[in-house]
C-alpha cells in the first residue's frame, strides 16, 4: 500500500523548520524514532493521534503533507471546493441574528460577529478590565461581569429579554483535561470544567448553531480524547458537530495564528456547515503597520536590545554569532529543535507570528522589523485586526493581555459570515 503521507513534503517542512533528523523530530513530538518511522511508512494511518502530533509539530495542515490523491482512503467522492467553502463576500444576513457570547474577553470575536450580522444579547466575562473594555466601546451591549459557573447554574435566560430565542452561542472556553476511568462520559462527568458550563448553557438556550473556539493543540490533547469527549457530549445535546483548523492569514489578518473551531448545528435544521472560503489576498506586516496611532509599548532591557540589534528582519537566534547565541539562550541552545521564536525579528514582508499575552517573552519573541523594540499596544491591535478606535482599558500589561488573548476581528467576521450563510438557509 502506498503511504498516504508524502515523506518528501515532510522533509521539506523539516528543513524549513531547521529540524535536521527524524530523531530530532521524534523528540519534538514526544514519541520514539521508531514511531516516527512507522508514521512515515505504508503502515501509517494518517488519522491517528501521532499524525495529528506531526501536523502540530510542523505547524502544517494535514493536506499539506499528504499525497495528492482522489479516492485513495475513502469510498465517498471528495466534495467539490464550492461544496466545502462558502464565498462570504456574497453573504448578507436576512435579519439580525440574536447571539450570546461566553468568555467574551475584550471583544475580538464579538466585534467580528457584529460585522457579520449578529446582535449580541449578552456577553459573559469575569475579567474586570476586559468587561470595562467591552462597555467603553459598546455601551449598549449587555455585558455580564460574572463567573460563568454562576451564570450556568442560575440560568442565563434571566439576563435576556423575555421569551427571546437565541440563534447562536459562541465562546472560547479554556481547555481542561478530563478524567476518563474507562467509561463513556456524559455531560455530568465533566462537571467542574469550563467546558461543562459552556455546554450547560448550550443545553439551556438550544441555539440553532454554536461555535466553540480554542487553541489548535486541543486537537491532540490527551491523544484526541478531550476533543472527542466534547464532540460526543455536544452530539448528545442534539447537534451535528464538526471541527476545523482556521488560519487567520486566510482572512485578512497579517498573522500566522491558527485556532480550532468546533461548530454545532442543531439536528433538526438539516443544513451542513461550510467554512469561509480563504481570501486571495494574504496580508503581511507592511500592509497593517502603516500610520499606526502612537501608544504605550514595552521596552527591552539594554542587554537584550544589544543582542536583538544584531538580528536582521526575518531572522532569529541562528543569525547571532555563536557565542552570543549560547549566552542569550542558555540551556535552550542545547535542547534541540528549531526554537525559531527566540531572538526573532519579524520581517515587513511576512505575516507576524502568533501574538502572545506579552510582547517580550524570550521563547516567543516578536521584535519590530526596523526598530529594536516589541510591538506597541496599537501595533498589537492592528496585527489582531482591531480598528484603531477600539480602546483597551487598564495598564499596559492588561492591554497586551486582552489583545493577545483575542480572536482576530477579521477572522471572526469571516467565520461569522459563514454561519450567517447557514442561518439564512434556515429562514427559507
Amino acid at each position: 500500500m502506498e503511504n498516504l503521507i508524502d515523506k518528501d513534503k515532510v522533509h521539506k517542512v523539516m528543513k524549513l523548520q531547521d529540524i535536521k533528523t527524524q530523531q530530532e523530530l521524534a523528540a519534538l513530538m514526544g514519541i520514539t524514532k521508531n514511531q516516527v518511522s512507522v508514521l512515515l511508512s505504508s503502515k501509517a494511518n494518517p488519522f491517528k493521534s501521532n499524525f495529528l502530533k506531526l501536523c502540530t509539530t510542523l505547524n502544517v495542515e494535514p493536506t499539506e503533507i499528504l499525497h495528492q490523491q482522489k479516492e485513495h482512503h475513502s469510498k465517498e467522492k471528495l466534495k467539490k471546493k464550492e461544496e466545502l467553502f462558502v464565498d462570504t463576500s456574497k453573504v448578507v444576513a436576512k435579519r439580525f441574528y440574536n447571539s450570546v457570547e461566553l468568555f467574551a474577553g475584550a471583544g475580538g470575536l464579538a466585534l467580528g460577529l457584529e460585522k457579520a450580522g449578529f446582535q449580541e444579547q449578552a456577553l459573559v466575562e469575569i475579567d474586570k478590565y476586559a468587561t470595562e473594555t467591552l462597555r467603553k466601546n459598546r455601551p449598549k451591549w449587555n455585558v455580564l461581569e460574572k463567573d460563568i459557573i454562576e451564570i450556568a447554574n442560575t440560568g442565563i435566560k434571566k439576563y435576556l429579554p423575555k421569551n427571546m430565542k437565541i440563534d447562536f452561542v459562541s465562546g472560547g472556553y479554556p481547555c481542561q483535561a478530563f478524567s476518563y476511568a474507562g467509561r463513556k462520559m456524559g455531560l455530568e462527568d465533566v462537571r467542574g470544567t469550563m467546558f461543562y458550563y459552556f455546554a450547560q448553557i448550550i443545553e439551556e438556550l438550544n441555539p440553532k448553531v454554536f461555535l466553540a473556539e480554542n487553541v489548535k493543540g486541543l486537537t491532540t490533547h490527551d491523544n484526541g480524547k478531550t476533543l472527542q469527549t466534547m464532540i460526543d457530549i455536544y452530539e448528545d445535546l442534539g447537534y451535528i458537530v464538526s471541527w476545523h483548523i482556521v488560519k487567520a492569514v486566510n482572512y485578512n489578518v497579517a498573522q500566522k495564528r491558527e485556532r480550532v473551531i468546533i461548530i454545532g448545528v442543531r439536528n433538526d435544521l438539516k443544513v451542513p456547515y461550510r467554512l469561509p472560503e480563504p481570501y486571495d489576498f494574504k496580508p503581511v506586516l507592511r500592509d497593517v503597520l502603516q500610520n499606526v496611532p502612537k501608544s504605550l509599548g514595552e521596552k527591552y532591557p539594554e542587554k537584550k536590545k544589544k543582542v536583538l540589534d544584531i538580528v536582521p528582519a526575518g531572522g532569529y537566534w541562528r543569525d547571532l554569532p555563536q557565542e552570543i547565541a549560547k549566552e542569550y539562550m542558555g540551556k535552550s541552545y542545547y535542547s534541540g529543535g528549531g526554537r525559531t521564536g527566540m531572538a526573532r525579528r519579524i520581517s515587513w514582508e511576512e505575516p507576524c507570528l502568533t501574538l502572545t499575552c506579552s510582547p517580550a517573552q524570550k521563547q516567543t519573541e516578536r521584535c519590530h522589523p526596523e526598530e529594536t523594540r516589541p510591538f506597541t499596544v496599537r501595533e498589537y491591535a492592528r496585527i489582531q485586526s482591531f480598528p484603531d478606535d477600539w480602546d483597551f482599558v487598564g495598564a499596559m500589561g492588561q492591554q497586551y493581555k486582552q489583545i493577545g488573548n483575542a480572536v482576530p476581528v477579521e477572522m471572526a467576521k469571516a467565520v461569522g459570515l459563514s454561519i450567517v450563510d447557514l442561518l439564512n438557509k434556515t429562514e427559507d
